[in-house]
This record gives structure tokens, sequence and C-alpha cells, in this order.
């Protein structure tokens, strides 16, 4: 084989390859980038948002309805306090165990 051919071939290759790097990378020719801007998006009609809206809307109040269908309404229970008189036993009780531990540490 031709020395000459060889290297041809390789730098046609090196071409191939460089070719595919920059378009994995997003750039469409080496050296320059490709700008990332916003994507053109297209607008929708003030009429054409609120059908859609409204279509949306009723999808939800359909869900919400098979929700409350299946779901059991639970009474809500009241929040329990302690009486006066519990809460002042529970006092002493705790002051005398602290003595306790207190005295444990002073001999």
């Amino acid at each position: 084989m031709d020395l000459k051919h060889v290297v041809q071939q390789l730098k046609s290759e090196r071409e191939r390859l460089d070719k595919a790097i920059h378009a994995l990378e997003g750039v469409s020719t080496p050296g320059r980038a490709v700008t990332a801007g916003k994507p053109h998006s297209r607008r929708l009609s003030a009429s054409a948002r609120a059908r859609i809206a409204a279509a949306q809307r009723a999808r939800w109040a359909k869900h919400r309805e098979g929700i409350a269908k299946s779901a059991k309404v639970l009474p809500i229970r009241r929040k329990r306090t302690l009486s006066a008189a519990a809460r002042a036993k529970i006092a002493a009780a705790q002051k005398k165990r602290w003595a306790k531990v207190k005295a444990g540490k002073k001999s």
C-alpha cells in the first residue's frame, strides 16, 4: 500500500469524526457554536386558552366528584386537655423524680 494513500484515508476519517463530534456537541460548523436561544413556540389565542382551561376545570371537577363519592367523612375529634388537678398531680410527681435524681448526684 502506498503511504500517501494511507495518510489520505486517515485524514478523511479524522474529518468525518470531527464533524460527528461537533454535531453531538451542538456545534454546527467547527469553531462556530449554535446559539442556545429560546425555541419558538406557537401562541394560542385567548379563546383557545379559555376553552382549554374550561375543559381542564371540568376534568378536575369530575375527578373531585369521584373522590367525594368514595371518601368517608370522619368527625373531627376534640383535642383532649388535662384538668388542673391532673396537671398538678403530674407536676408533683415530676418534682419528686427530680429531687431523687439530684439527691443521688450529691452522695
